[in-house]
């Protein structure tokens, strides 16, 4: 089948080089999914997801016609949903029928999953027009694949993931809104300044503004935004070990949390020296950093790979966290490379302005106003690895080159799977803990004194800690004292002054000096602020370092081809949120994790995230990313072991009349029946917890339901779909 022959200009615009190749029709889709991610509204739960079901449907095209893969989902049971697969005849031509499988499947999925975008006309006129590029019929929608067609085959494929993803835990027949969970805090107006003190210093506080724009550039009408995902936790994952959950209930809602860090850092009553207290010297840090955020301070720093990444090890005390992070200066425990291992020569320095790197770093990351969120991006990253002419396709750097398009495939499901572990995992800490932001925590402690000095009047156990040239008490006579000195004995931070101070962002910066400390900003739009959800762990952190342990996996190699790669930033026609950078520079990191761990600094120099929230998802991440690489791999090999096969159930007979009988390979504490779009009918409890039970359902009515079993640890087994006569 003919390919278009594209000019590669990845979104994100990175610059090493500029291509012109054919690309894979897998490529092809994923360019496709990403452009309807950014058109649609920024959740990176929700899109972690999108791109992994993706993957899997490009997957399974490719491996049900290979002597040795092992399928995902069809002829399957994943996540106990059972995907019935009756085999079809191999073809003369396999790339021609595994692009014919895919196109269809993936059409089909994209078009219900993005029916609601914003951007939904561009999606679906787009999506169409991709098809039909490609040769195929929209309208061809049969399911029926006993003939031999591979279109329709695509088809049943799509089906199959849409009743899957209609009970997998993420509510998305209710539009992915959250069932149970309620937030303690009442919002913070942000702009009225008002006292902040009344709220809990340890719980997320949501956000009101008059106008709220998501950070791909949509208006909500919501003018307090609610928590995006808390209950994210409850969706099936596809590597995260199930010896590794906790389970905690809440009001009636069981959160599942995998891979348990333990709690944040809680405000402690400080008897003085309140920076020796972790929660306030981690958030003081985030107002430390925003410091930096002036261009014009002449302070110049080396960003190439030769002062930047390389880091030997992360902190896991308080006193470690003190070490790693430069409080003052900014930066962590980076050593640098001495060289390149490609070249062999030392990489140039690039000296640079500190404001205009940070700034850049907190929008760069962040993904812009017209995001394809951290999951999305790191699928940019991939594919500009994927077309640079020093990789090798081989997996793990070893074996044969694979085409583009197996190549395109397995890296797709690999990095998918990593990304939507992230989220279930990263997003069940979230809701779980459920652990307060920058923006709340610094208004909230400046609104109560300072915790230094115990002699002084304005002391409080949970106030901002007294810090020189940093956090200070206004005193007579101060600029900020107030026309009527009403604001003597308040608090007052040395910090990046914030969107009052800017009229027009394409010429304008706010630039640092001293503000009143009850308000500090985060450096983000004012539309914006903060993300909709709890801190910790960040989001960033955990879905980036998953991202490079997959590629340093995968491509069998730490570092980016050719030892670096790069990212172009034009003088003054790069920055959203203010005028800059004030000078072109380049973003440049020599490995994978040294992308990673820049990511992981831009979320506290953009005023998102203290060091609590950072390290634990560094850290986990790369279980993630191990984890998810691993099982990957056995599906491709093969070799998936049967402890790896969620345990096998049957429902008879099917259709039924009445009664029905469940036989599963394990007890079942837990019946729901489902309707056909997902919505719970009816609920029996187990009491025996035998392994086989029979169930009258006479009150049905007539119909196709979904029947969902539960063993005795809550956790789902099976799914079937079942017919009421």
């Amino acid at each position: 089948m003919l390919r278009r022959l594209f000019l590669i200009i990845p979104f994100v615009l990175f610059s090493l080089v500029i291509y012109s190749q054919e690309h894979s029709v897998a490529r092809e889709w994923n360019e496709e999914l990403l452009e309807a991610i950014r058109n649609d509204f920024a959740r990176p739960t929700v899109h972690a997801r999108n791109l992994f079901h993706t993957s899997v449907l490009m997957y399974d095209a490719w491996a049900v016609f290979d002597d040795t893969a092992q399928t995902i989902f069809l002829g399957r049971s994943f996540g106990g949903f059972e995907v019935p697969f009756d085999g079809i005849a191999a073809p003369d031509d396999l790339d021609a029928a595994t692009e014919e499988i895919l196109s269809y499947s993936v059409y089909r999925l994209l078009n219900h999953r993005f029916a609601s975008s914003p951007g939904v006309d561009e999606t679906i006129a787009s999506l169409q027009l991709e098809l039909e590029e490609l040769g195929f019929d929209p309208d061809f929608t049969s399911t029926d694949y006993s003939n031999g067609s591979y279109a329709a085959l695509g088809n049943y494929l799509a089906e199959q993931m849409i009743a899957f993803g209609l009970q997998d835990g993420a509510n998305e027949v209710n539009g992915y809104e959250n069932e149970f969970y309620q937030a303690n805090n009442e919002p913070l107006i942000l702009e009225l300044y008002e006292d902040n003190t009344a709220i809990n210093p340890n719980i997320w506080q949501p956000l009101a503004f008059d106008v709220f724009i998501d950070q791909s550039g949509n208006p909500i009408a919501d003018a307090v935004p609610e928590f995006l995902s808390p209950e994210w936790g409850q969706v099936i994952p596809f590597a995260l070990d199930q010896n590794n959950l906790d389970i905690f209930e809440i009001d009636g809602f069981d959160y599942l949390v995998y891979n348990n860090p333990g709690e944040p850092s809680l405000i402690e009553d400080s008897n003085g020296n309140g920076i020796d207290d972790p929660y306030k010297w981690g958030f003081s840090l985030v107002t430390s950093w925003s410091k930096h955020l002036d261009p014009n301070d002449n302070v110049m720093i080396d960003i190439s790979p030769a002062s930047i990444g390389n880091i030997q090890s992360y902190p896991t005390t308080f006193e470690e966290y003190q070490e790693f992070y430069d409080f003052e200066n900014g930066g962590d425990a980076s050593v640098g490379h001495a060289v390149n291992p490609f070249t062999g020569s030392p990489y140039p320095a690039q000296m640079v302005p500190r404001g205009d790197y940070a700034r850049v770093l907190a929008e760069f990351w962040a993904d812009g106003p017209d995001s394809e969120t951290p999951p999305g991006h790191w699928f940019t990253i991939l594919n500009y690895v994927s077309d640079h002419p020093e990789l090798e396709k081989r997996l793990g750097g070893e074996g044969d080159i694979l085409s583009d398009l197996e190549w395109d495939i397995k890296l797709y499901l690999l990095l998918g799977a990593a990304m939507h572990d992230s989220a279930v995992n990263t997003w069940g800490i979230k809701g779980y803990y459920d652990y307060i932001r920058p923006i709340s925590a610094l208004r909230y402690m400046a609104g109560k004194g300072q915790s230094t000095d115990t002699a002084a009047s304005n002391f409080d156990p949970h106030g901002l800690p007294l810090i020189p040239g940093l956090i200070e008490t206004i005193e007579l006579g101060d600029p900020l004292a107030g026309d009527m000195d009403e604001f003597v004995g308040e608090l007052k931070v040395n910090t990046w002054k914030g969107p009052d101070y800017i009229t027009d962002p394409t010429s304008e910066i706010a630039g640092v000096d001293w503000i009143l400390a009850e308000r500090w900003w985060p450096y983000q739009r004012p539309t914006f602020v903060t993300p909709p959800f709890a801190g910790y762990i960040s989001g960033h952190s955990t879905f980036s370092s998953a991202a490079a342990e997959i590629l340093t996996l995968a491509t069998g190699d730490p570092f980016f081809p050719g030892g670096v790669g790069i990212f172009d930033v034009p003088q003054n026609d790069f920055l959203v949120f203010e005028q800059g950078p004030s000078v072109d520079m380049q973003l440049q990191w020599a490995t994978y994790k040294d992308a990673s761990d820049q990511t992981s600094l831009s979320r506290i120099w953009g005023g998102i995230h203290p060091p609590i929230d950072d390290i634990p998802g560094r850290l986990l991440g790369t279980t993630i990313g191990i984890d998810a690489y691993n099982k990957g791999v056995a599906y491709f090999d093969g070799t998936l072991s049967a402890n790896d096969v969620i345990i096998s159930s049957s429902i008879y007979p099917n259709p039924f009349k009445e009664i029905f009988t469940i036989s599963a390979g394990s007890n079942i504490s837990k019946i729901d029946i489902l309707s056909l779009d997902g919505r719970l009918v009816h609920s029996i409890t187990s009491e025996n917890q035998d392994s086989q039970m029979t169930i009258r359902a006479e009150q049905l009515s007539a119909g196709m339901y979904f029947i969902k079993l539960f063993d005795v640890s809550s956790k789902a087994i099976a799914t079937h779909k079942v017919i009421k006569l």
